[in-house]
């Protein structure tokens, strides 16, 4: 389970620490950074799938990403005496992600490429430096791992430095490429922690939306992000996952109805028979909220939980009566996963931080920057960035 997670310099996000638990609820008015944060958590995940780089260029590179106010905010500016201005830089331009787990922690750093007038991919940022280390601090006594531009060494079983590896290119992640079970087998172990990592935005309900269509049918632990093997996903689910909880998941939300799993010659369709209709209505005709309640439980009650889940905006299209009922759901994979959800509706947030291993963030905008409301300096979590 993550404990910490560090964001800097990323959008809206100045400098952000945060404390985590098993479920964690992320709210704020529009436009306070609540997407930035998702954005910012999906772009770490990304290391281990060796995309940050493309992924950040994708956005514009660094020039968009990058916090656009001034490096310091001083006390004159905050009271108003002078106009929010830059002054001459002092830190280098950096754009760090980080996060400590129960094991391990994990730092990136990228940075402005070095000019080439050889290269046209300018858009693409180079990884500066990376770490990895024991406990919750990084510190020179914990480092286990450490790559500084195309340099990686790590610490052998006595505890001494040996070189892995002097030739990484600025673009890769060391997940992507000093991955060894002998060598390295922490980057290996953060590595495939990090790849089990499941984010789900926004299913799609429209009338050609995938989990509408009958799909070619095949064991599905896992539901796709866009929901394309829902029928599988439920099925599978009924034979060899909580099959009681899916039944009570459509009990509470939809009293007397039952769910049906059609299979023509390897290809699957669900059907939902609902109270006082004499036929059961497939797919096609369910309402968008119901079938995107039917795709939250196949990703809730998945028989192969992962490390973390991030739901953005779950109650998107959901009636409000329907948001108990999903709050149970995430609940149940609080049990087993880590789980975020980021999220406005004030019934679904009422429903999750009364459990008492919530953990609840409000963001707020102070001169542009992301915080968390109400944070003092002393609940933020101790954090050191590692150095280029």
């Amino acid at each position: 389970m993550l404990t910490t997670l560090a964001i800097a310099n990323y959008r809206s996000i100045r400098d952000l620490v945060l404390p985590l638990g098993a479920l964690n609820v992320v709210t704020g008015a529009n436009g306070s950074g609540k997407s930035n944060l998702y954005r910012a958590l999906r772009l770490l995940a990304e290391t281990a799938q060796g995309g940050v780089v493309s992924t950040l260029a994708r956005e514009g590179g660094l020039a968009s990403t990058l916090w656009a106010g001034p490096q310091s905010i001083t006390r004159r500016m905050r009271a108003g005496e002078v106009p929010i201005q830059g002054g001459p830089r002092t830190e280098p331009v950096a754009l760090r992600m980080g996060f400590v787990s129960d094991e391990f922690g994990y730092a990136i750093d990228l940075g402005l490429p070095v000019a080439n007038g050889r290269s046209k991919f300018q858009l693409d940022p180079e990884i500066k430096c990376e770490s990895i280390w024991n406990g919750p601090l990084l510190r020179p006594a914990t480092l286990l791992v450490e790559r500084r531009s195309a340099l990686v060494k790590a610490r052998d079983d006595n505890g001494r430095w040996q070189e892995v590896s002097r030739s990484l290119a600025a673009f890769d992640s060391m997940f992507s490429q000093v991955a060894d079970p002998i060598r390295t087998p922490e980057v290996l172990r953060l590595r495939d922690e990090v790849r089990t990592w499941r984010f789900y935005d926004h299913f799609r309900t429209d009338a050609e939306a995938p989990a509408r269509l009958a799909q070619v049918g095949t064991r599905t632990p896992i539901l796709a992000h866009d929901g394309r093997d829902l029928a599988a996903a439920l099925q599978t689910i009924r034979e060899i996952g909580d099959d009681a909880a899916l039944d009570e998941a459509i009990a509470e939300a939809f009293p007397g109805a039952r769910l049906g799993i059609n299979e023509e010659s390897g290809w699957f369709s669900l059907e939902l028979q609902q109270e006082g209709l004499l036929r059961p209505l497939r797919a096609p005709e369910l309402s968008d909220g119901t079938l995107r309640y039917l795709l939250w439980i196949a990703a809730l009650l998945t028989p192969r939980p992962p490390k973390l889940m991030v739901l953005n905006e779950p109650e998107t299209s959901l009636h409000p009566d329907l948001l108990p009922a999903l709050a149970k759901l995430i609940r149940i994979a609080a049990r087993t996963t880590q789980v975020w959800v980021i999220c406005h509706a004030n019934r679904l947030i009422s429903a999750l931080t009364e459990d008492s291993a919530c953990v609840h963030f409000e963001l707020e905008k102070e001169f542009g920057q992301t915080r968390i409301a109400n944070q003092s300096a002393l609940e933020q979590p101790p954090w050191k960035w590692p150095v280029r």
